[in-house]
């Protein structure tokens, strides 16, 4: 796959503000700082396109980036932001929600986890609650560079295991700075483009 084409479209808080088409989405979900920006920026081959930020909890809306006028990346809000409010954290989970539970166009959820750590119970919660709904979920284990060669193996495992994840769901172990994983992205997205 090739890019030639990225905008950021729509930015909505509720499901009036979707893009009016037809065309495949792609969620992205992830905890606060996980590195959800860099992912959508190597994705999209743009430097600067989705701003990363060291303050986590940025995003704050669900962004619809257009790509080759064929699919969306949708970014939501990060989960597990402790210095949120609980109204915000609450607003921010009716808000994903209402898009999961609502949307035809939802074709794939890329999980991102922190490959150099346990996922934690909050992303435990987030893959059952996406398997609750029968959504396909490809699991992206991000910052795979900043993992020793020597206990890759062993942090792959832990993630498969804690998550429990299910065999026709996909792990790809992912780096924004050598660019790994992001081939096995652009099948898995277009494999899903054939299918329509």
């Amino acid at each position: 796959m090739k890019i030639e084409s990225s905008e950021l479209t729509n930015i909505a808080v509720r499901k009036s503000q979707y893009p009016k088409n037809d065309k495949f989405e792609f969620l992205l979900v992830g905890k606060s700082n996980v590195g959800k920006s860099s992912f959508i920026n190597t994705i999209l081959s743009r430097k600067n396109f989705a701003r990363t930020s060291s303050k986590p909890g940025k995003t704050q809306t669900l962004n619809f980036y257009l790509v080759n006028d064929l699919f969306y990346l949708v970014d939501v809000p990060g989960y597990g932001y402790a210095t949120l409010s609980k109204s915000q954290q609450k607003k921010f989970g009716l808000m994903i929600e209402e898009y999961l539970t609502t949307r035809a166009n939802l074709k794939m959820v890329f999980m991102l986890v922190d490959f150099r750590h346990k996922p934690n119970e909050n992303d435990v919660l987030m893959y059952d609650y996406l398997k609750y709904y029968h959504l396909p979920v490809t699991i992206i284990a991000t910052k795979y560079d900043k993992v020793k060669s020597s206990i890759r193996d062993k942090q792959e495992k832990l993630v498969r295991s804690t998550l429990n994840i299910r065999e026709d769901d996909n792990l790809v172990l992912f780096s924004s700075i050598t660019k790994k994983g992001r081939e096995e992205v652009y099948r898995i997205i277009s494999d899903k483009l054939m299918v329509s």
